[in-house]
């Protein structure tokens, strides 16, 4: 029998701590609290050397359900279309107009977070509605 694995989803970006927070945001998540011995992160993070300072973060699900989010901080910048994107899923049961004015709603509160909107694709016969978004950093991601 197979057993069943936890899994962490990981960025690459230039700023992890920026990038956590936004996605914090975006699904509720939490920064989980620091390692044994250090009142917070700011602490830890000051006691790595230098060049490790500021180069990764986390942040969790506080009920323990979705993955952990993970963002490592990396010297190149972002050229192409992610392979892998997350669905953030806002329209779920939502059909025509009704699912659009969600996706817009929340596009609308992710956009004063700092996302960009990129592109609403329509209901097709196949797929229903989406929205194209990108994160602080550009990472594309869609509001489903």
């Amino acid at each position: 029998m197979t057993s069943i694995r936890q899994i962490q989803v990981t960025f690459d970006c230039a700023d992890p701590e920026r990038v956590a927070r936004f996605w914090c945001e975006v699904l509720g998540y939490v920064v989980p609290p620091p390692p044994p011995g250090f009142d917070s992160w700011a602490d830890f993070d000051r006691s790595l050397p230098p060049e490790r300072q500021g180069s990764a973060f986390a942040c969790v699900d506080p009920e323990g359900v979705g993955p952990r989010l993970f963002f490592q901080r990396v010297p190149e910048g972002k050229v192409v279309k992610n392979r892998v994107h997350l669905d953030v899923r806002v329209g779920t049961g939502l059909v025509g107009e009704e699912r659009v004015a969600a996706l817009e709603a929340e596009c609308a509160r992710l956009t004063a977070l700092g996302a960009t909107r990129v592109e609403l694709l329509r209901a097709d016969g196949f797929n229903e509605s989406c929205l194209v978004m990108r994160d602080v950093e550009g990472n594309e991601f869609c509001l489903d």
